[in-house]
């Protein structure tokens, strides 16, 4: 056990690697500069003196190779300094410690949602006697996987902000404000996790220890959910804890659809002046969630099944 943490945590900072320099080259790549946004000429550089450019390149580090500025972000980066955000000045782990709550308090709500409403489907689709709704259940998911997240949440906000004035459209307004963020989220992540855990179910149905629990007189709907839904919900557990890093990355959108302060404001603001510290420390925290989350969900398919061990290769396996 004490090698397979050691591997995955070797792994999750290898991913967190990978976040970081590659995000560096692609902001590095983009068309603008960081500096003259900064000192608020827009992507016109002549408006403004180009010694207080030059100082300000100097002071930031992009007058240096690109190499010795991925090195020099990349050592404070390891110890937990990102710098200070070239927009506004402020250090980047304040600027991401403010936005951070009201984002957590997104994903956490629409990762609730979307556990609660695609594991509900999934059970009742396979549950079900009626051969026209199961078929009608099951014809759900996919629709909810291929309708886009911003088209969601015009649809929700025109339909229950707009029309029917249940909830607040836009802004951090508590509870009610919450609510629409959520389920927009929540959707096609739930419609994920229902076709994930839908298509495991039927399969567990099918397996002879389902027969013989029935055989020895358990009643179906105790065979669905102990048996069968046990064993079934290893796949959805793993599409769950990749979907983290996906509403982590939904945020962005559902942020700026519905005018959130979180780290999705953040990253668009940061992206469009180049901030590469603030956009930086961003990835991170998001590969960060994703690395910490998979480790989390691999540490708990042995409380699920305690036919899985973990071999002397680091590797899952059933016993």
């Amino acid at each position: 056990m004490r090698r397979y943490v050691i591997k995955r945590l070797a792994q999750a900072v290898g991913v967190l690697w990978a976040a970081y320099t590659v995000s560096f080259l692609v902001l590095d790549f983009l068309p603008g500069d960081p500096v003259t946004a900064m000192a608020g000429a827009g992507m016109d550089s002549g408006d403004v003196d180009p010694a207080r450019l030059a100082a300000l390149r100097h002071e930031y580090g992009f007058d240096k190779p690109i190499l010795v500025q991925y090195a020099d972000y990349l050592g404070r980066a390891v110890r937990g300094d990102f710098g200070d955000a070239v927009s506004t000045g402020r250090p980047v782990t304040s600027t991401l410690a403010d936005a951070l709550p009201q984002t957590l308090q997104l994903t956490g709500a629409a990762l609730l949602l979307a556990v609660l409403l695609g594991g509900g489907l999934a059970v009742v689709a396979t549950y079900t006697s009626q051969r026209w709704l199961r078929q009608l259940l099951l014809s759900l998911p996919p629709l909810g996987v291929s309708v886009p997240t911003f088209w969601v949440g015009l649809l929700l906000v025109e339909a229950f902000s707009f029309r029917l004035h249940w909830f607040p459209a836009f802004g951090n307004d508590g509870l009610r404000g919450l609510v629409l963020p959520a389920l927009t989220l929540a959707i096609p992540t739930g419609a994920l996790v229902a076709q994930v855990l839908a298509k495991s179910l039927l399969t567990a149905l099918d397996q002879a220890y389902v027969e013989t629990a029935r055989a020895k007189g358990a009643g179906r709907w105790r065979v669905h959910v102990r048996h069968a839904l046990r064993n079934a919900s290893l796949p959805a557990l793993t599409v769950v804890g990749l979907l983290v890093g996906q509403l982590v990355a939904g945020s962005v959108i559902v942020e700026t659809v519905f005018s959130r302060d979180g780290l999705g404001r953040v990253t668009a603001a940061a992206v469009t002046v180049q901030d590469l510290p603030v956009v930086q420390g961003v990835v991170v925290f998001g590969a960060l969630i994703f690395v910490a989350t998979n480790l989390v969900v691999d540490l708990v398919y042995p409380l699920l099944d305690p036919r899985i061990v973990v071999a002397s290769g680091g590797r899952a396996s059933f016993a």
